[in-house]
């Protein structure tokens, strides 16, 4: 059994992970960390996990993270970077599902995240976690940066195309709406339910956060920098992510051949059949990305319609996605779950 370790239990993305890992085959909850709840049990914050996880959460100053094989930092930015050295030097590995390891550039990350980054050092071994792509070095890993939400939703969108060099890479446009769970489970003005129910806003027109990963991701796929307008909204639904992406044409091809043929092998992958249009809805709790490609009016734009769970494959999910092929199980341990539908 695979020993864990979850470091910041009380979010979204630490309650996902609880309730993927209770039901994996090959893991064993060990410690879970939280400063404000220590002492209280899981289940008594989370009902949903009465039966299933019923441990209590520990102060992480009394946490015995060095016993498990593998610690999950579902904790916001800046918390990794400090204590995953020490981790790392007693032979625990690492996954880190906030930013900390994802942008190998550190002046770049310094200036999107507004801090100084801990550990330069460990950048440069961290493997960036989206299986579809560094699944070999993901294997071999110590420590894995897990993508974002947004940026699996785009890169997996687009990457059929930049891989095949049949679109201009320097005209793609990433039109991309999230669910409120992806701002974190915190009490602020913009996520209320009365402030986000009812309604729907772009936000981060002048750069997101974001941009740098999916720049950085795209760039390695062709080989060559890109040029992106990434453009967030929200939308009032818990979950879900949903990126419309386009793209200019420089060959021709068939689209839906193409993607059929490259996540032919992927486990959670779905290319839908032409014309389709995926729905959040249909990914609603597990972990899979569906996408769709059209040619409106057989014109030289592509479109491709890309979904997920933004806390499944946009988190926890592909967290555990990574974790399975750090430790040699099979890549859908634990990941089988049926979306939620209503």
């Amino acid at each position: 059994m695979i020993k864990i370790g979850i470091v910041g239990g009380t979010g979204y993305t630490g309650v996902e992970l609880l309730r993927l890992l209770a039901q994996h085959p090959h893991a064993r909850l060990n410690v879970i960390t939280s400063r404000g709840e220590a002492g209280q049990r899981v289940s008594d914050m989370f009902p949903s996990l009465r039966g299933h996880v019923d441990m209590p959460f520990t102060n992480p100053a009394q946490a015995d993270l060095k016993s498990c094989d593998v610690v999950f930092f579902a904790t916001p930015n800046g918390i990794a970077m400090q204590q995953a050295r020490e981790l790392l030097d007693a032979g625990v590995r690492v996954i880190d599902l906030a930013a900390d390891f994802r942008i190998k550039d550190i002046a770049v990350w310094e200036k999107w995240y507004g801090m100084t980054h801990a550990s330069p050092e460990l950048v440069a071994e961290a493997v960036y976690g989206l299986p579809e792509i560094n699944r070999a070095q993901i294997k071999s890993a110590r420590l894995v940066a897990n993508p974002g939400c947004y940026p699996t939703a785009v890169q997996l969108g687009f990457m059929p195309l930049l891989e095949a060099g049949v679109v201009d890479r320097l005209r793609l446009i990433a039109d991309v709406k999230s669910g409120v769970s992806g701002a974190g489970r915190k009490a602020e003005m913009h996520i209320l339910l009365a402030e986000a129910a009812d309604n729907f806003k772009a936000y981060g027109a002048s750069g997101h956060r974001h941009l740098p990963e999916v720049s950085q991701g795209l760039t390695s796929m062709c080989g060559k920098p890109v040029g992106l307008t990434f453009m967030p909204h929200l939308t009032p639904m818990i979950r879900g992510i949903h990126a419309t992406l386009y793209a200019t044409l420089n060959a021709e091809v068939d689209l839906q051949q193409l993607f059929e043929a490259r996540y032919a092998d992927e486990p959670f992958v779905d290319v839908l059949p032409k014309g389709a249009h995926p729905e959040t809805r249909s990914v609603r709790g597990a972990n899979t990305c569906r996408v769709a490609v059209h040619r409106p009016q057989g014109g030289d734009t592509v479109v491709v319609l890309s979904v997920i769970d933004n806390l499944v494959k946009g988190a926890a999910g592909q967290a555990i996605q990574n974790m399975n092929l750090m430790f040699g199980c099979p890549e859908t341990a634990g990941l089988k779950q049926v979306p939620l539908l209503p």
